[in-house]
């Protein structure tokens, strides 16, 4: 097996060469196999281990067996203990998945801390077939049935092609020790069901199933890319971004010959699940809304707006107020005051105002019923919702907008958009105030 793990690392890991690896170890089969091999071939292998406290003393011996692989083959451990329990019950999620996060952030952070290159997991083309059917009970789309991706960010999974069987044969034959999780056995976890009943059944029908899976998943694989590149085609055509809002056009989205399937496309990464209601949304009066853990979608008019659900629920009715020798402010926009000599620049995120015609402390709010103001090169005065029908804002927009104004609460500055002229200067202006917005990249 060692020559063949040669092989395919040459084949399609070459990049792990020469890197700082991380590999994620538990004291069972998979993983000591994967450390065997790799420091076989010499890589540079540290190893992270987690204890979740699940199984009581075989946890603690699971982290003694690791400590002494690495001690026996000069690897560097990191360890860590975990209330996963406690954590699951916090975050409501299942024992698996709490694990699952917690593990996976600790390697993040260890790779940030001592600059490893990648993780390596020993999940192997039994997992990978398991991983397919479990998805496969739960319903899913594409990307459920494509299974375990071998390379995904920095982490990555060098032992996919190998079989479970191969695994085991290699470990016997090297008189590789490891350690045997007895949960592994019970059928109370999904996983274990699967692997212990369904598979082997499945194996008396097809003998080559691995094989079979593995074209399957290389088939699915390539049809996913056809589909990504197609719906970055519609992408380019039916969204643009503005000011981090997210709009997709309706019309074009309705020409398109299955638009719950492209909407599907465009927007699984955001954590939606109510696909019929953003369906819905195509033909709904503008202002309806569907919302997702991390996201909001909401109908304007002809586009569809995504936005990220913490930007757009500012408390209406706050008030942030501005002291007379305050120069700067950071809430809840940055604005910088300085005052002048002359007027140097003119754009949307300046503006000068007569400082003499102010009255302090000044208020950055948001829109109220029956505001008004006198817009800098326009006759009169206007309703501030007419300006933003006029202007053709969309309703994220509006919500988004913050007004500046006088200790009355008169707008002086509808921000980033429009100046209000009764406190531009004039002729008679002998206090120059340059007020702008700071954009920090």
């Amino acid at each position: 097996m060692l020559q063949k793990f040669k092989k395919h690392i040459n084949a399609n890991f070459p990049f792990l060469k020469d890197k700082k690896l991380l590999i994620a170890i538990s004291g069972g089969l998979d993983s000591v196999v994967l450390t065997t091999l790799c420091n076989q071939l010499n890589f540079d292998v540290s190893l992270a281990h987690c204890n979740f406290n699940l199984r009581g003393k075989e946890s603690d011996l699971d982290e003694e067996s690791v400590v002494k692989l690495s001690q026996k083959s000069s690897n560097q451990i990191f360890t860590i203990h975990f209330n996963t329990e406690k954590y699951a019950k916090e975050n409501k999620l299942s024992t698996q998945i709490a694990a699952r996060e917690l593990r996976y952030n600790w390697f993040q952070e260890l790779i940030t801390t001592h600059k490893f290159d990648f993780v390596l997991t020993a999940h192997h083309a039994d997992d990978n077939l398991e991983t397919f059917l479990i998805n496969l009970t739960r319903g899913t789309g594409l990307d459920g049935f494509t299974g375990i991706p071998k390379v995904n960010g920095n982490i990555a999974r060098p032992l996919l092609a190998f079989s479970r069987e191969e695994i085991a044969v290699f470990a016997k034959t090297d008189n590789i020790v490891w350690r045997e999780d007895a949960s592994n056995a019970s059928t109370k976890y999904i996983r274990n069901k699967i692997r212990h009943q369904v598979i082997p059944s499945l194996k008396e029908i097809n003998p080559n199933l691995l094989d079979s899976f593995a074209k399957t998943s290389t088939n699915l694989q390539e049809s996913k890319q056809v589909i990504e590149d197609r719906i970055a085609e519609v992408s380019e055509d039916c969204i643009t971004t503005k000011s981090g809002i997210i709009k997709i056009d309706i019309l074009k989205i309705r020409e398109l010959s299955n638009s719950k399937a492209y909407l599907y496309q465009l927007l699984k990464e955001y954590n939606f699940t109510e696909w019929n209601d953003i369906y819905n949304l195509l033909s709904a009066q503008s202002g309806k809304q569907v919302f997702s853990k991390t996201h909001r979608l909401l109908k304007d008019r002809d586009f569809l707006l995504l936005s990220k659900s913490n930007e757009t629920k500012e408390v209406r009715e706050e008030s942030f107020f501005i002291k007379e020798n305050e120069l700067e402010t950071l809430n809840p926009i940055h604005l910088v005051f300085e005052s002048v000599q002359e007027i140097s620049t003119e754009n949307k995120q300046t503006i000068y105002i007569d400082k003499d015609l102010l009255k302090f402390p000044l208020i950055v709010r948001k829109r109220e019923n029956g505001d008004y103001f006198y817009p800098l090169g326009m006759q009169g005065k206007k309703k501030l919702s007419k300006y933003f029908k006029d202007e053709k804002f969309s309703l994220l927009e509006k919500e988004n907008t913050w007004l500046l104004c006088n200790s009355d609460n008169k707008i002086i500055w509808v921000i980033n958009y429009r100046q209000d002229k009764r406190l531009s200067i004039n002729k008679n202006s002998k206090n120059l105030l340059k007020v702008l917005v700071k954009v920090i990249n």
